[in-house]
């Protein structure tokens, strides 16, 4: 017989299954609401180094490049749109290529912005990307598109010495002025940033960063991402050969940086990519592993209120227990769209790019203490997203 209670208890009890029960959801939820890749079949057998936009009239913008292996000379840049009405994305199509006269040559490293603008006439899809050999030969290039991605002007070369930002967004400052992070690699890895107040038309390069390390030697450094803090200071966050990422830091809008410092977060030696949330925080999309075979078969999402300290938000693959080359996940790219949905794409095993959405309102995150990923946050490995 059930046990009969007073009905002020039973009122009482049935607000604390509401309760539980509202509450309880909201722990599970996973922050990944799509996961999808942008292709299926591709004109190409590899892809990779991918970057994303948003259009004014909020279309999604990814581009990348892809042949027959990276570094080879059929590599170009390929595009794809994403229409917000529908959520698919157009095949893909190619948009740049490393014909120099008779010689081709590989592309590399796309870089797809969006400049705000202003008055009449907005500000034109800019395309950076690079054009060479090799990582320590190759020169920027730039396309611009005045229709939102649909067609393209003629590739213009960038002055020798500037090499557009080399494979994250630039970020906006007052004035319209794009600050780009950029490194080179023909005499050791070293990040630079570089500036430009017309869209890429005159430039200025800005070289005053310290790469020394406390041990007496120095950090190899190169893909800066940068984040704008609350407080008004640039954060740029590095990859690097020393299996952290590198962090410096600004106080006068890129003119000068601090000494470059290991983060407690870990670094294979591969893409990073990070953005400014809406509410201040910020986020960075990373592989959390040192070098190594399979160092690229976990990609992780975290955290930040200023770049002091990290929390986990969310481990995007674990394919750990695949061999090497067929479990990466690497080079991610992010934004956040106008909507407050945080977008990334990445590398998905060299064949093809994945685009996976975020909603800022499911984050739970985790404190990272050490540098070690909390476990309760890490996926299972060979799982499926």
């Amino acid at each position: 017989m059930p046990l009969a209670l007073p009905t002020a208890a039973r009122a009482a009890l049935a607000l604390l299954i509401v309760a539980a029960a509202l509450h309880a959801p909201l722990q599970a939820q996973d922050p990944v609401t799509e996961s999808s890749p942008i292709f299926e079949r591709a004109p190409f057998p590899e892809c990779h180094a991918s970057t994303l936009v948003e259009r004014p009239d909020g279309a999604l913008l990814a581009a990348w490049f892809g042949g027959t292996e990276e570094g080879h000379p059929d590599v170009d840049i390929w595009l794809s749109t994403r229409v917000a009405e529908t959520g698919g994305w157009s095949p893909p199509r190619r948009i740049a290529t490393g014909e120099t006269g008779a010689t081709r040559h590989p592309t590399w490293n796309p870089v797809l912005f969006q400049p705000t603008g202003g008055g009449d006439r907005p500000a034109p899809l800019l395309l950076f990307y690079k054009v060479g050999p090799s990582p320590s030969t190759w020169w920027g290039m730039l396309k611009r598109s005045s229709d939102g991605g649909r067609t393209w002007s003629e590739p213009e070369r960038l002055p020798d010495g500037i090499l557009g930002p080399i494979r994250n967004k630039p970020v906006e400052l007052a004035g319209a002025v794009l600050l780009c992070g950029s490194s080179t690699e023909h005499e050791g890895w070293r990040i630079h940033f570089e500036k430009t107040a017309d869209l890429g038309r005159t430039w200025r390069r800005i070289d005053r960063i310290e790469h020394a390390r406390p041990d007496g030697g120095e950090y190899g450094a190169i893909q800066p991402t940068i984040l704008h803090r609350r407080d008004g200071s640039l954060l740029a966050l590095a990859r690097s050969r020393q299996n952290r990422i590198l962090a410096t830091v600004s106080t006068d809008s890129g003119e000068s940086w601090s000494p470059l410092e290991a983060t407690e977060l870990p670094n294979p030696s591969a893409g990073i990519d990070g953005v400014t949330l809406q509410d201040g925080r910020l986020l960075l999309v990373y592989n959390h592993t040192i070098r190594g075979p399979g160092s690229r078969a976990r990609l992780n999402v975290a955290v930040s209120e200023g770049g002091e300290g990290w929390s986990a938000v969310v481990e995007l693959e674990n394919q750990s227990a695949l061999g090497p080359r067929a479990a990466e996940y690497s080079y991610p790219a992010v934004i956040q769209t106008r909507d407050g949905r945080v977008h990334v794409t990445y590398t998905w095993r060299r064949q093809r790019i994945q685009h996976v959405v975020l909603d800022p309102e499911r984050f739970a995150p985790v404190a990272i203490e050490g540098g070690v990923w909390p476990e309760s946050m890490r996926a299972p490995s060979g799982a499926p997203r």
